[in-house]
């Protein structure tokens, strides 16, 4: 039964997969749990690497509580290193320190060393470690997860969701915060090699701190993201987008909706190009302003539309251009017909007429609408 259930989850997923070019988004605020945006957050997705902040938090329960200590020493297994990469490409028999084993996780996402983690934590067997792994996911609220290795390898049994992923985030930011500096290291050096963390917000979105990248061929580029700004911790969950950058926007655009939402100035984060939006059947998405503040108008249910373009990448460059001409933020909406909008909402009839003015004065051809 569990066989053919996956099976029709993997049906799902691959249809999904074609709507849009991820499968799943949400932002929430860490320390409080309120979600700020989501979609498909409650929708069964292959977690990958993201499997990890599993290990580590269980890695974490165990320094805390002294059956690890961080200078002690693992044994590698001939099953551990035999692991698909990325990997370390540890030998069997050697052994590698619990601090370097936590970096080689949360770094370089290190298959063989997260079975490693699991063998010293549960009996020898990463499947009694996974068996654990679901339930304390169970314990700490993790509804729809269910844990089948210790690495995130493909198993068409190993799932959960993106409101799961962030709740188990959320979980080891507030158990073990001691040990939260780990997810923010940007590189690591392990026996005369660099590692690079594959987060590319570290480093290049203000405030980011956080948290874990994974990939396989079926679950797609996922990224947990954490950032702190104006007294907000948020944390947004991607799954299964089409590629790295893609991903890598995604999280930027879904932090910086949830700071616009408690009304915390924008981020300086310049996306990457992509061919195509990360869009589902009727999104809307934000167009990044930047630290400048949106001029504000009393609101009502008259709208301006500014365009409809046959790509996502005209539609927000078009929204840019009315955000410098105007000082509002634009929505980039996909209607049924395929073509990308770029609308103001929730408009006075003056406030929308004087929108229009201006936008027309400058070139932009607009009509209000209610």
């Amino acid at each position: 039964m569990k066989r053919v259930f996956a099976f029709f989850v993997s049906l799902f997923i691959m249809f999904a997969a074609n709507a849009a070019d991820y499968r799943a988004v949400l932002v929430a605020d860490i320390d409080s749990g309120r979600v700020l945006y989501q979609e498909n957050a409650n929708e069964l997705n292959y977690p990958a690497s993201l499997t990890k902040i599993m290990t580590l938090y269980l890695t974490f329960d165990a320094l805390e509580h002294g059956r690890l200590h961080l200078d002690d020493y693992l044994i590698v297994s001939k099953y551990a290193a035999d692991a698909q990469p990325v990997k370390l490409g540890l030998t069997a028999g050697s052994k590698i320190k619990v601090e370097d084993a936590i970096k080689a996780v949360a770094v370089h996402s290190a298959n063989d060393v997260a079975r490693v983690l699991a063998e010293n934590l549960k009996g020898g067997k990463e499947g009694n470690f996974a068996t654990l792994m679901t339930r304390v996911a169970n314990e700490i609220g993790l509804e729809h997860t269910n844990f089948e290795n210790s690495s995130g390898l493909p198993n068409d049994d190993h799932l959960s969701t993106a409101r799961d992923i962030a709740l188990l985030s959320m979980a080891v930011y507030k158990h073990f915060p001691q040990y939260w500096k780990y997810f923010g290291i940007k590189t690591w050096n392990y026996n005369g090699k660099t590692y690079t963390n594959g987060n590319r917000l570290l480093g290049t979105y203000p405030g980011c701190d956080g948290m874990k990248t994974g990939f396989t061929n079926k679950s797609k580029y996922s990224l947990v993201a954490t950032a702190e700004r104006g007294g907000y911790h948020l944390i947004a969950v991607v799954l299964g987008a089409e590629n790295k950058d893609i991903r890598a926007n995604a999280a930027a655009k879904m932090l910086n909706i949830g700071f616009k939402k408690l009304g915390v100035g924008g981020a300086n984060y310049t996306e990457k190009t992509h061919t195509s939006a990360p869009t589902q059947s009727n999104p809307v998405v934000k167009y990044a302003v930047g630290d400048a503040k949106p001029v504000s108008y009393s609101g009502g249910n008259v709208g301006v539309q500014c365009g409809a373009f046959s790509s996502y990448e005209s539609a927000n460059k078009q929204a840019g251009h009315v955000y410098q001409v105007t000082g509002m933020t634009a929505n980039v909406e996909r209607n049924d017909a395929g073509l990308y909008r770029v609308r103001i909402n929730g408009l006075s009839e003056s406030a929308a007429q004087n929108i229009k003015s201006m936008a027309g004065a400058s070139g932009i051809d607009c009509y209000t609408f209610h």
